[in-house]
């Protein structure tokens, strides 16, 4: 067990503890009082149950002075009957905490159900400034519960009074697209976010677009990592149409995305104006794009892009010795990054696009932190392998249909999604029918 007094820092994490009452939890419940001030807690790889955590929360209560809440994977193995009574506790106790920085409550597997618990600390605690909830099975459900409660926390702050809000993660939930625009309100609302996480969600292309919307409104964006959404031609063009928004962006993870071979035009087009010269990181692996593609991205790098020191581009449809290639090599070398590309032992020579490029190719996703009924008896208990049935209907109906209805336009007055200063124009003209 490592706590320290002098550091302010109690620590009982990976030690495979399952804290069932009060009783269980009462020996490091008498270590962590003895901890002030305290400023983090790191509780995960154990498991706690409903009297252990409400026993754990009294004591939080009284700890004004934690900064760094780490509360991820401690509910493995836990009926979800108990889960949101746990969690609330938990929750509940950090509400009126002004020197809460950070919040982590990733692998819990509490899905969709167990989302409402977490409402009243995310609205009403204005001092958090990193968010981590990705792997919890949230689904549409849970995902708009949260981001409904981000933004009702930025609606209420005082005049004058700007978000803290910074980080959000919340990769592997199967948020898709029904959850995007609300995502997309909260983002538009507090825009001091500085790195947002998004990644294996199912979010196509009306999602992404949606997402993009909102997060223009966020100038000072420096990580945006949407790896294994869905993309396409219509979902490229609105990070394209956004790229101008970040001058700060360092680090674009669109891998797994779908881009495709005019999506990704777009893209570099846009990074060749010079408007993100702080770029450092691109990750673009699989993403259907041809050799006519990756070509301007070798000029986009030629022209602006000094800064990059890693790029991701195998999978693609091109050979290691094409033209291409050794363009982007030779850009790389120019600003002295001669080893930013990345390997590329599974570029596709001999790869063809769909000739429709705004309709995905199905892809397999990987389904976590869902919910099952335990053979033995009747309760639910948590599988991470398994898809959460609460979002059976909402998948169905977004697989059938990529074309979902247009998501509102969140632009205001004087913020909008559109590109400065005739930048748009300056765009390569796509026959792309389809997509209006």
């Amino acid at each position: 067990m490592a706590n320290d007094a002098r550091t302010g820092v109690f620590d009982i994490s990976n030690k495979n503890l399952k804290l069932d009452t009060e009783q269980d939890i009462a020996p490091y419940i008498s270590q962590l009082e003895k901890i002030e001030p305290l400023y983090e807690i790191h509780l995960s790889g154990n498991t706690f149950g409903v009297g252990a955590c409400q026993a754990l929360a009294e004591v939080l209560k009284k700890k004004k002075t934690l900064r760094i809440a780490g509360m991820s994977d401690i509910f493995t193995g836990r009926l979800i009957t108990e889960i949101p009574d746990s969690l609330r506790a938990l929750c509940d106790a950090l509400v009126d905490h002004e020197e809460l920085e950070e919040i982590h409550l990733s692998d819990n597997a509490f899905g969709g159900r167990s989302s409402e618990p977490m409402v009243n600390l995310l609205t009403n605690n204005h001092h958090i400034r990193l968010l981590n909830l990705s792997n919890n099975g949230l689904g549409v459900t849970g995902g708009t519960i949260v981001a409904d409660a981000l933004y009702e926390a930025a609606k209420s702050l005082k005049d004058g009074e700007k978000s803290a809000l910074r980080v959000v993660i919340c990769g592997r939930n199967r948020l898709e697209n029904g959850s995007a625009p609300v995502w997309a309100r909260a983002f538009a609302a507090h825009r001091g976010i500085t790195a947002v996480h998004m990644y294996q969600n199912g979010i196509r292309m009306e999602g992404v677009r949606a997402l993009c919307q909102g997060l223009s409104h966020c100038k000072d964006l420096e990580v945006l990592d949407l790896q294994d959404n869905t993309a396409t031609l219509r979902g490229s063009r609105a990070v394209a149409n956004a790229l101008p928004n970040w001058p700060h962006l360092r680090t674009l993870n669109l891998s797994d995305c779908l881009l495709k071979s005019k999506g990704g035009s777009l893209l570099f087009e846009t990074l060749s104006l010079g408007l993100n010269k702080k770029l450092q990181t691109l990750h673009l692996q699989y993403c259907d794009l041809n050799r006519g593609s990756l070509d301007k991205l070798g000029h986009a790098i030629e022209q602006h892009l000094s800064e990059l020191e890693t790029l991701e581009i195998n999978g693609n449809f091109a050979d290691v010795d094409d033209d291409c290639i050794s363009k982007i090599t030779a850009s790389l070398s120019k600003w002295g990054h001669a080893t930013a590309l990345d390997e590329l032992d599974e570029m596709d020579p001999e790869g063809e696009e769909d000739e429709d490029e705004d309709r995905p190719v199905r892809k397999k996703r990987k389904r976590v932190n869902a919910f099952l009924a335990d053979a033995a008896d009747d309760d639910d208990v948590i599988d991470y392998d398994a898809d959460d049935p609460e979002d059976e209907d909402v998948t169905a109906a977004d697989d059938a249909d990529a074309d979902d209805p247009t998501y509102e336009d969140l632009s205001s007055d004087d913020d909008n999604d559109t590109l400065p200063d005739g930048i748009e124009g300056q765009l390569t003209e796509l026959n792309d029918d389809e997509e209006e």
